[in-house]
């Protein structure tokens, strides 16, 4: 067995989407070989409904499957094939988009205006660009939480984790995708695959993600009002970690405790052009893909279609 190392951290930085939502985006619109098969992370978190209730009008998706995972407030969507629903706390959709479909989603807060939640983008391999557009809708109360004797706590959205599989399945780079909250002062080892591709969002508290007898920050330089002092850096809210090689990542939680979105998937490895929602192997393919955006062609027979 064998820790993971960190290669790399980062925090989420302010961006506008949308009509005007305010959000972080963890990474996107950068290397697409860095993540693969991700592609891009956001994080929509917002007390003031003035920031996120423009939301997101109708546009298109190609050769992508969008995750949106909601923690407060809800997401109203619906499509260009007359398909709506509304995500609720806790909810999970899993758009396979394919060929191509126009949707638009608008986020609505919960009683107190708080609106949270997160997307994130995978890519589709070449053989899959242009499958029939899919949907999985999976409510809070489907998704099983498993706590361990520690009290450490992770909710299974997607794949197989400590004996249970999470409810979305069919999904092309087998992820494993799940919300793990480690208790104040834990150290955690939590199993992954070797070769799936890995990283995890910090959104609460604060910890480490290096092996370590107890939860302290890695020693780092810092200026401070123009000097250089040695201090303990813990990773916090809206930092991303990426992790090398290895079959476990290890989390020591700190005084606060620790809440992160840990998320694997197989890496595709194909050319990749990508403009915008819209993701395909070659420019030609991004070109026309364009082309039937504009002559009214993008929307495909849909006749096999499933609604989940």
């Amino acid at each position: 067995m064998s820790f993971r190392p960190v290669t790399k951290t980062s925090r989420a930085k302010p961006t506008m989407e949308g009509a005007g939502v305010h959000l972080h985006r963890a990474f996107g619109f950068g290397d697409p070989t860095e993540g693969d098969p991700f592609l891009m992370l956001d994080d929509f978190r917002n007390d003031s409904p003035e920031l996120y209730r423009k939301g997101f009008p109708w546009h298109p998706h190609r050769g992508i499957e969008t995750i949106t995972y909601v923690l407060e407030g809800t997401v109203e969507h619906s499509d260009s094939l007359g398909n709506k629903g509304r995500l609720g706390s806790g909810s999970v959709q899993w758009m396979t988009a394919g060929s191509g479909i126009l949707h638009q989603e608008m986020p609505k807060g919960n009683a107190k205006g708080q609106m949270h939640g997160f997307q994130l983008w995978a890519n589709l391999p070449r053989r899959l660009k242009m499958t029939a557009p899919r949907y999985q809708d999976i409510k809070g109360s489907d998704i099983d939480t498993v706590v361990d004797d520690d009290g450490t706590a992770v909710r299974i959205i997607t794949g197989k984790f400590w004996g249970k599989t999470g409810p979305v399945d069919g999904i092309a780079a087998e992820p494993l995708m799940l919300d793990v909250s480690v208790p104040p002062n834990t150290r955690k080892v939590l199993p992954v695959d070797t070769y799936l591709n890995t990283f995890a969002y910090v959104f609460a508290g604060k910890g480490t993600f290096r092996d370590a007898s107890r939860p302290q920050g890695v020693l780092v330089e810092k200026e401070f009002q123009g000097q250089e002092l040695n201090l303990r850096d813990m990773t916090g809210d809206r930092t991303l970690v990426r992790f090398g090689t290895g079959d476990e990542i290890v989390v020591n939680a700190g005084p606060e405790g620790i809440r992160f979105l840990l998320v694997s998937g197989k890496p595709i490895k194909e050319p990749v052009a990508w403009h915008g929602p819209i993701v395909m192997n070659s420019q030609a393919e991004l070109k026309q893909a364009f082309k039937e955006l504009n002559n009214g062609t993008f929307i495909k027979d849909q006749s096999d279609r499933r609604w989940r």
